[in-house]
């Protein structure tokens, strides 16, 4: 998902879809905030007043009623958690994916970054706090999903009786993929990375085929190329998924990430329908109504308490 569903959902029905302009949010603006006090620790994170102040506004901003402020504490709280244990095990998305999503979001609610920007911030929320709020929404997923991937298999008989009600057996597409991966180390990202696009961008119409793709990275400076194996499109990560689907010829456009300027080349595919096809389309459309409800998953919820239970938070 690019941003959660569920809460960009809420936003959308909002302020920001009902009125999208500065005069709508001038009538209620956001308090000048001078200085900035620590109001709650979550193992050594701070929590400010400031922190507190923004959710609040964000909230506000999506209609919700209630004590904002005992919400946002509390939102911020598991937000922290989340990232905390997203930072540990080096799950987070990158910037360039964050931005991406911010803009996105900007233009299915027909505005350009620009005034989103200008919006969040006479909101009281402010590009930062949003764009932070997007990276935990994008990564928090996949952190739950490959700790309990496997727990939420469908059984045979779960499989047999949805397609009895179905009254057909999904179709959907298998893919063989690659990575392409034109490395940016860290130290290097900010002067070289429009180049290693550039250069990612050159050799997509040069790839050969995926039985030469170690041959051909040979080729070039600092190339890895990954094995992504056998994936049905339901299980491509969503910043992918788009340019596989769109893709014209053996390779995806580039995407530029945490490790480079990156893109897919396509090995091969095929329509299938196989009980393995059935199970992946049902367990797809049962995560996208779990992002539909006011509920957190099982395994979301599960998780989330394990950490709050480990992590020493104290409320001043």
């Amino acid at each position: 998902m690019a941003v959660g569903k569920k809460a960009l959902r809420a936003l959308m029905a909002g302020a920001v879809a009902s009125s999208l302009c500065a005069a709508a949010l001038a009538a209620a603006p956001a308090r000048a905030q001078t200085s900035s006090a620590v109001e709650i620790v979550v193992g050594r994170t701070a929590i400010t007043n400031n922190d507190i102040s923004r959710r609040a506004a964000f909230l506000r901003l999506q209609n919700q009623r209630g004590d904002l402020r005992k919400i946002a504490r509390e939102q911020m709280v598991e937000e922290t958690l989340k990232r905390q244990e997203i930072a540990r095990v080096g799950a987070s998305v990158s910037t360039a994916d964050v931005d991406a999503s911010f803009a996105r979001f900007a233009a299915g609610n027909k505005l350009t970054p620009q005034q989103l920007t200008q919006i969040l911030n006479q909101a009281g929320v402010g590009t930062e706090h949003f764009k932070a709020f997007i990276a935990v929404q994008m990564s928090w997923p996949r952190l739950v999903n490959a700790k309990y991937g496997n727990s939420g298999r469908l059984s045979n008989q779960e499989i047999v009786k949805r397609m009895a009600e179905s009254k057909e057996k999904p179709v959907t597409t298998e893919y063989i993929l690659q990575q392409i991966i034109f490395v940016v180390p860290e130290s290097k990202r900010n002067a070289i990375t429009a180049k290693r696009k550039a250069e990612a961008e050159a050799a997509r119409s040069k790839f050969p085929t995926c039985e030469q793709a170690k041959q051909f990275a040979k080729g070039y400076h600092d190339v890895a190329v990954r094995e992504l194996g056998r994936m049905m499109l339901q299980q491509i990560p969503e910043e992918w998924k788009p340019l596989v689907e769109n893709a014209k010829g053996q390779t995806t456009g580039v995407r530029v990430t945490e490790r480079g300027a990156e893109f897919l080349a396509i090995c091969s595919q095929r329509q299938v329908n196989d009980d393995l096809a059935a199970e992946i389309v049902f367990r797809a459309e049962d995560l996208a109504n779990a992002g539909n409800s006011s509920d957190a998953s099982p395994n979301e919820k599960k998780f989330l308490d394990e950490l709050r239970s480990k992590a020493h938070i104290v409320y001043r």
